[in-house]
């Protein structure tokens, strides 16, 4: 057919194109495209699949709070966390006890080392421990609600002019920890209950759940319980009042390890067997100096086996042996002279001056509490800070060999200044003693080689908590209020000043109502086990 030209005979007319319509029929994609797809669904199925199993083992920050409405959710809901934080308590006490045994392997033939793992995860401690942590925890929710609960900015309001706004939480000299999404959680949605609903739903599941550990483990428990009760409620008061003490963690911890110092050298007897030997080694000193230092205080005498004993030791120079001989030819003599106060050559009987003191037991102190606070640092930091140590593992690992650092710089100060103390007010006392022309009272120069004179080295050596980072004073205070107010409480129920009686369950109070005022390692422990509230 010939090409259509046009009038003038230029060339060949051009025609528009067809016009494009979609077809009726139904596109396939390609097999490729569709397995890719299944795939990917495949994928987001088992991540999710991934994220809740996770969450039986450790809850994401701002989890909200669960709303339920009737009798039955609640006891579902209750029998759920019950399960879950004994599940989760199990495997902790499993975990520590399968860590411990594996320090033991050296000292266990190898015919008893899976008898020994299989008793630390299937072990009475494992399942008293876990039987501890399953306790009625959501009581609060069956005691009825307060007849007129507080606005929520979520219900519509008649007058647009002026917004709801949440009641605000005052924070004063206190910063609240939470990420965005658990202070919003906070402000907006947690409900407000009557106080007296937690404090009874604490009491009564911490006296039941205790019940569930070993005789000799229930009171250190209820002493953590009760101090951080304590702590919450003493931060709540300074948040509303504006009172603040400066200092007051560091003040506390001195007060308390002055208790604490003097129960060691006077009444032992009011410590916990376990914590006395733990300060013994940690002081450096041998055991028959120690008491030593305990006969004298008590009753001015101190038993020449003692001495024997320390004469055995092969570190032993022959200045302080002549000297130690000395003392023990006086105190066997007739009558016996005991002198005044333990000689320094049987509280350090490797070095004759007590200025070559200070040094060498500042190191052999760090060097001991190297590995027990290592462990306290680099634990914590796996457990609840997983995702910062994966993100960035050289800053938290500096971070936490840093903080090891210092915490046992903090011990091995606090021991050897004591150290220095003990030799020190020796020195003064023979110095005010030998003086002529002014002579200070009696009482004043005695007390320096009284039995008190100890619990004010324990009030100095404290000082060195200002070594440790500012929040970690509070957790260790924390850590010695307990052990002083049992020590001081035994000590006046001897001397009948006080009854017997206790009390715990302030610590729930606290977690259900201000949980901001409880310091961040508590919350975070009492949050994965409890969850929010």
């Amino acid at each position: 057919m010939p090409a259509q030209v046009d009038a003038r005979g230029d060339g060949p007319v051009s025609r528009p194109p067809p016009p494009s319509r979609v077809p009726s029929y139904m596109q396939f994609a390609p097999r490729h495209a569709i397995e890719s797809f299944e795939n990917l669904v495949a994928l987001a199925n088992h991540q999710e699949r991934l994220k809740g199993a996770r969450k039986i083992i450790w809850r994401d920050r701002g989890e909200p709070a669960v709303e339920l409405e009737d009798l039955w959710e609640c006891l579902e809901h209750a029998a759920r966390g019950g399960m879950r934080a004994g599940t989760v308590a199990f495997m902790l006490r499993a975990g520590l006890n399968v860590i411990l045994a594996t320090l033991r392997f050296g000292k266990e033939p190898k015919e008893t080392r899976y008898a020994l793992i299989r008793h630390a995860i299937f072990g009475k401690d494992s399942f008293r421990f876990a039987a501890m942590l399953v306790h009625p925890k959501r009581l609060p929710i069956l005691v009825p609600q307060p007849s007129e609960p507080p606005p929520s900015p979520f219900d519509e309001s008649d007058d647009e002019s002026e917004p709801t706004t949440p009641d605000p939480i005052t924070l004063s000299q206190k910063r609240v920890r939470f990420s965005l999404s658990a202070h919003a959680q906070e402000v907006w949605v947690r409900k407000r209950t009557h106080r007296w609903h937690a404090a009874l739903a604490g009491a009564l599941a911490g006296s039941l759940a205790v019940m569930f550990e070993k005789r000799s483990r229930r009171i250190a428990i209820a002493q953590q319980l009760f101090v951080r009760g304590l702590q919450g409620s003493y931060n709540a008061f300074t948040s509303k009042s504006g009172f603040h003490i400066p200092h007051g963690e560091a003040l506390l911890f001195c007060i308390c390890c002055t208790q604490i110092v003097h129960a060691l050298f006077c009444r032992p007897d009011t410590l916990a067997r376990s914590y006395e030997i733990w300060l013994s080694n940690a002081s450096g000193a041998s055991r028959q100096a120690i008491k030593m230092v305990r006969d004298m205080n008590s009753n001015g005498t101190f038993n020449v086996q003692d001495i024997d004993k320390i004469l055995q030791r092969s570190d032993v120079i022959p200045a302080n042996r002549t000297a130690l001989l000395t003392a023990r030819t006086l105190a066997s003599g007739d009558p016996p002279d005991f002198g005044l106060y333990p000689p320094c050559n049987a509280i350090h009987p490797w070095v004759e001056s007590c200025l070559s003191v200070p040094i060498p037991r500042l190191m052999t102190v760090f060097k001991w509490a190297f590995p027990i606070y290592g462990a306290l640092h680099f634990l914590p930091m796996l457990l609840f800070k997983r995702n910062a140590f994966l993100s960035r593992p050289i800053h938290m690992l500096g971070k936490a060999g840093f903080g090891t650092i210092r915490s046992s710089a903090f011990l091995a100060a606090f021991v050897a200044s004591f150290q220095s103390w003990v030799c020190l007010k020796h020195y003064i006392y023979e110095v005010l003693s030998s003086q002529k022309t002014f002579r200070l009272p009696k009482s004043i120069i005695n007390f320096f080689i009284s039995k008190y004179s100890y619990a004010l080295g324990g009030f100095l050596g404290a000082l060195s908590l200002f070594i440790e980072e500012r929040r970690r004073r509070g957790e260790l205070a924390m850590y010695a209020l307990p052990k002083a107010l049992e020590s001081a409480w035994l000590t006046a129920r001897g001397k009948g000043w006080v009854f017997r009686t206790g009390s715990a369950g302030e610590a729930l109070c606290i977690y259900q109502n201000d949980p901001q005022h409880l310091s961040g390692l508590v919350r975070r422990i009492l949050y994965q086990f409890i969850g929010p509230n």
